[in-house]
């Protein structure tokens, strides 16, 4: 099963992918946080860099586009398939507020018709592969079959499904009975994304749907950077971790120009992975409390040379209660 590494603002930047990469392989594809093509049709700056692809050298990367208008999504797309990529992902998954309230995203969800006149736009004159990242409605589960009734009539190169609401955001547990719909009536790839946060969690995957071609983690391999390479078979140690975060240090302290900036990026990433390890979250109240960089790299060295990782094949949450 292939595994893909789920976009998440603020932590998997053009920086991180590519550091991570040379790491921990094991992931088959990145997806940038996604970018939002505008009327006047310009990448900012900040998102030209997430996909230049001197920024990106051996990362398998797929662009995510955020919009709800096709000659914006088009635009962006030959503009993407002119820097060499064969694949672009429509971002119908979001679940924030701020952007579902304009109808992008998730909120795409909430209009059939909307969603079907964005598709037949993009479909009409795609100039690379077309990927989508969707959920299982807005409200209720009980959408997602008018959904794929949409989604199977166009040539989606693969769909992958969320497996909660909007409403849900990222609380609750993943339908999976709801997303088991998807691989019985879509004649194209599914893949699945929700609460995969262990080897096993993964494993079980693969045995609850022995049909299911990939699986996007972003929390889970977030918390674990070597939770994809584990899966196939890898075994990173204690070491490669360090070498990870000191060289995310080391290129983010270039990039903002100096280590206070570098720390702010650093925090974000350390609260995640904090949850990897036993007796983590005491330890992410010190990091969160500290103001100059030289003590949160003190708590960070503690971290690693304190701190046991909790088992990385414990049994996972993933699956129960559904």
């Amino acid at each position: 099963m292939k595994l893909y590494f789920a976009p998440m603002e603020g932590v998997t930047d053009h920086i991180y992918r590519r550091i991570h990469r040379r790491f921990y392989p094991g992931v088959d594809k990145y997806f940038t946080p996604f970018l939002s093509p505008t009327q006047n049709h310009v990448f900012p700056p900040r998102e030209l860099r997430q996909v230049l692809p001197e920024n990106n050298e051996d990362v398998p990367l797929v662009p995510q586009l955020l919009t709800k208008r096709p000659e914006d999504f088009l635009w962006a797309a030959r503009v993407l398939a002119d820097m060499g990529y064969t694949e672009v992902n429509l971002n119908a998954g979001c679940p924030s507020g701020t952007v579902t309230a304009k109808g992008k995203g998730a909120g795409l969800l909430a209009d059939t018709d909307g969603l079907r006149r964005l598709l037949d736009g993009i479909f009409a004159a795609a100039p690379v592969a077309i990927s989508v990242k969707t959920r299982l409605g807005v409200k209720s589960g009980e959408e997602f079959s008018a959904l794929l009734a949409v989604f199977g009539d166009y040539p989606i190169a693969e769909l992958t499904v969320h497996a909660r609401t909007a409403a849900q955001q990222y609380a609750g547990r993943p339908d999976l009975d709801c997303f088991s719909q998807a691989l019985s009536a879509l004649p194209f790839p599914v893949c699945y994304n929700g609460d995969l946060r262990t080897v096993s969690d993964i494993r079980e995957a693969r045995e609850r749907f022995p049909g299911l071609e990939a699986a996007m983690i972003g929390r889970g391999l977030a918390a674990d950077p070597a939770l994809a390479a584990r899966a196939k078979g890898n075994s990173p140690d204690r070491g490669t971790l360090r070498a990870f975060t000191d060289a995310l240090w080391e290129a983010y302290c270039a990039a903002f120009g100096g280590p206070a900036s570098a720390m702010n990026r650093m925090k974000a990433i350390w609260a995640l992975m904090l949850d990897s390890f036993q007796d983590g979250d005491a330890f992410g109240k010190r990091l969160g409390k500290t103001r100059k960089w030289p003590d949160f790299l003190a708590v960070t060295r503690r971290v690693l040379d304190q701190l046991e990782p909790k088992d990385p094949d414990r049994p996972g949450s993933w699956g129960n209660g559904c």
